[in-house]
C-alpha cells in the first residue's frame, strides 16, 4: 500500500515516475523560488538547480594547480589561490575544486577554512558517484537527481527541504534522500558543513521505497552511521572494491529493513553456502572476484552470501581474502623478492594497497618484515 506524507498526500502515485526535470534543467516546486547564483556559489551541472546559457560555465583547473578559469558565453578568469591538491587518490575523477576564501570587503574572516569538493566514479556495481565537500556558506537551491542520495554529515549541520517540509541532519543521522523529488541545502551552522555523499541507482534501493523515504529521509541509527562511514574508506582506497560491495550491500539491506518495517524476514543463510563462497575466493586469491558475481555462481543473494560467510566463519569475506594475500606475499618477501613486485603479484593494487593491509595484519610494513629476514639470511 502506498504510504502517506504528513500532509496525507500518496507518495508513490507522485513520485513513481521520474520527473522531466534533469541535473540541469530549471524546476519549480511549491513557494520554494530557486536561489539567484552570486559570485560567492560554487555550482556545478550535477546538483544545479537552475541553468541560463549565460551561467553555463566549464571549470578547468590548471595544471599548475595555480588558478581557476572560467569559460563561456561570459569570458571571465576567476583566481583562486588552491592550498592543496584534494583529488582522491585514484581515477577516473569526475571533478576536483579546492577554494580559499575570498579576503577583502565583504569577506572579514580570511582564515575561514577552505572549500574543498571531490567526486569519482568507484568500480562498485550501484554506486553513480562518491561526492565529498566542505562548504562554509554555499546554499543549494531546489534541484532533483535521478539517483538515491545517501549522506552523512562529519561536521556542521544541514537543514533542508524536502517534499515541503523541513528536516536537519545531526550527526547520528543518515540521510537517505530519493530520487526525482525536488529538495535543497543550507548550512545550519556558521562554519558551514563537511559532507560524504554517495549516489545510487536502483540496484539495490527500489523506487517502490520512495515513498517511505519521503516520508522519513533522517535514519537516527549511529550504527548505521558508523556503516556508510566505513563504506567511503573503503571507496577511498583502490584495491578493496570486495570491502566497498560487501559493506553496501549490508547498507542497503538495513536500509530497506528501516523503510520497510513490516516487511518478511530474510531466510537464515547455511554453511553450504559460506563455504561455497570460500572455495571461490580461494580460487581467485590473486584476481579477486565481486560479489554479485560470486552471488551468481551459487545461486544467493549478496546480502545473504556476506551474512553466511560472516558467521561461519567469523570474518567478513573481504577480510578473508586480504588475510590470503598478506600470506602469499610474506613467502614472496621472505624469498628476498622486492615490495613493489610482491604487490603486482598477489592481488594487492600498488605497493602502498599492500603495505596498508600487511601493517594491518602483520604489524610491520612490508619493507621492513624483508629486512628482518636479509639480516638473518646473512
Amino acid at each position: 500500500m502506498a504510504s502517506k506524507t504528513i500532509t496525507g498526500c500518496r507518495n508513490i502515485g507522485r513520485y513513481r515516475t521520474p520527473s522531466a526535470s534533469s541535473y540541469g534543467s530549471p524546476i519549480t516546486s511549491g513557494t520554494c523560488d530557486p536561489r539567484p547564483l552570486t559570485r560567492k556559489d560554487v555550482t556545478f551541472s550535477r546538483c544545479q538547480g537552475s541553468r541560463s546559457s549565460r551561467s553555463s560555465t566549464a571549470i578547468l583547473v590548471s595544471k599548475r594547480i595555480g588558478s581557476v578559469k572560467v569559460s563561456g558565453a561570459v569570458s571571465a578568469v576567476v583566481s583562486v589561490l588552491i592550498r592543496r591538491d584534494c583529488r582522491p587518490p585514484h581515477a577516473p575523477v569526475l571533478y576536483v575544486l579546492c577554494m580559499a576564501p575570498q579576503q577583502g570587503p565583504g569577506h572579514p574572516d580570511p582564515g575561514r577554512p577552505e572549500q574543498e569538493v571531490s567526486a569519482w566514479r568507484p568500480r562498485i556495481p550501484g554506486v553513480v558517484e562518491v561526492f565529498h565537500a566542505h562548504f562554509t556558506e554555499y546554499a543549494y537551491p531546489m534541484h532533483v537527481h535521478d539517483a538515491w542520495t545517501l549522506l552523512i554529515v562529519d561536521d556542521g549541520a544541514v537543514r533542508y527541504d524536502l517534499d515541503r517540509h523541513e528536516h536537519g541532519t545531526p550527526h547520528d543521522t543518515v540521510t537517505l534522500l530519493p530520487p526525482h523529488v525536488p529538495h535543497n541545502g543550507s548550512p545550519a551552522t556558521p562554519h558551514g558543513f563537511r559532507k560524504r555523499v554517495l549516489y545510487l541507482d536502483g540496484t539495490h534501493l527500489p523506487d517502490t521505497l520512495i515513498g517511505s523515504a519521503v516520508d522519513q529521509p533522517d535514519l537516527r541509527d549511529p550504527e548505521l552511521r558508523l556503516r556508510v562511514g566505513q563504506l567511503h574508506t573503503a571507496l577511498d582506497h583502490p584495491g578493496d572494491e570486495l570491502e566497498a560491495e560487501s559493506r553496501l550491500t549490508l547498507i542497503a539491506e538495513q536500509l530497506h529493513a528501516r523503510l520497510r518495517p513490516f516487511a518478511a524476514p530474510t531466510p537464515t543463510p547455511g554453511p553450504a553456502l559460506a563455504r561455497a563462497l570460500r572455495e571461490l575466493l580461494d580460487e581467485h586469491v590473486t584476481e579477486g572476484i565481486a560479489l554479485d558475481e560470486a552471488a551468481r555462481l551459487v545461486h544467493a543473494h549478496p546480502a545473504h552470501l556476506v551474512r553466511a560467510f560472516s558467521g561461519a566463519y567469523g570474518i567478513a569475506p573481504h577480510q578473508y581474502l586480504m588475510s590470503r594475500r598478506v600470506d602469499r606475499a610474506r613467502r614472496l618477501l621472505l624469498d628476498g623478492r622486492p615490495p613493489g613486485e610482491v604487490a603486482a603479484v598477489t592481488g594487492f593494487y600498488d605497493q602502498s594497497h599492500l603495505t596498508r593491509h600487511f601493517r594491518k595484519l602483520v604489524g610491520v610494513t612490508p619493507g621492513r618484515y624483508s629486512r628482518d629476514s636479509d639480516r638473518r639470511r646473512s
